[in-house]
């Protein structure tokens, strides 16, 4: 269960993070455009991409020894990074997102701009092949729940986006609410940084 709780947690800050991607799930959520279609493409792809990065990079690891460390050192520097950042835009404020108006779009054009934005992305690979590959090195006996738990996250807040998006456009048309979002983001990503650095 601490590895699921883990996982969760750790993806969820990850994919929280507004971009491209979840711009365009909140915008279709707002129009009630093809929502469902959208959010399993988004979240059935984070779950192929996060269970390559747990499981693969056991198998490699087991070739290649020092790709362990490499991965942990490296992804322990992107988080303090990544947690410095999402503190910053805290302390700065002025974050939004802004759900885009266009015309009503033909499920295939929908569905296939969904893939682009998901696996054209290379911050997409850095999160869930490479970061959370590293992290999941933490718990080698229960790699399996760490996936899991991530997976669960992905699902969860595509969802939650898509269709949740008339609720939560006026809660994230506040200032207050972005600070808040980018402040908990800070504190789970250093919090998973200290625990790669230790090794623990």
């Amino acid at each position: 269960m601490h590895a699921t709780l883990i996982g969760f947690l750790t993806g969820l800050s990850l994919i929280v993070a507004i971009g491209a991607q979840n711009a365009f799930v909140l915008r279709q959520g707002l129009r009630r455009a093809h929502v469902l279609p959208v959010v399993l493409v988004c979240a059935l792809s984070d779950a192929l991409l996060i269970s390559l990065g747990v499981f693969a990079s056991a198998q490699v690891s087991e070739a290649f020894p020092p790709l362990l460390p490499i991965l942990r050192w490296g992804g322990a520097a992107f988080l303090m990074f990544y947690g410095a950042k999402a503190a910053l835009a805290a302390y700065r404020g002025g974050g939004h997102l802004e759900a885009a108006t266009q015309g009503a779009q033909s499920l295939k054009t929908v569905v296939l701009t969904a893939l682009v934005l998901t696996w054209l992305n290379p911050h997409v690979y850095l999160d869930t092949v490479v970061l959370l590959g590293a992290i999941s090195a933490r718990f080698p006996e229960a790699r399996a729940g760490f996936a899991t738990g991530a997976i669960m996250a992905s699902f969860a807040f595509f969802f939650s986006l898509g269709f949740g998006a008339r609720l939560l456009a006026p809660v994230f048309a506040r200032e207050t609410s972005w600070r808040v979002l980018d402040g908990g983001i800070a504190l789970v990503m250093w919090s998973i940084a200290v625990g790669l650095i230790r090794g623990g």
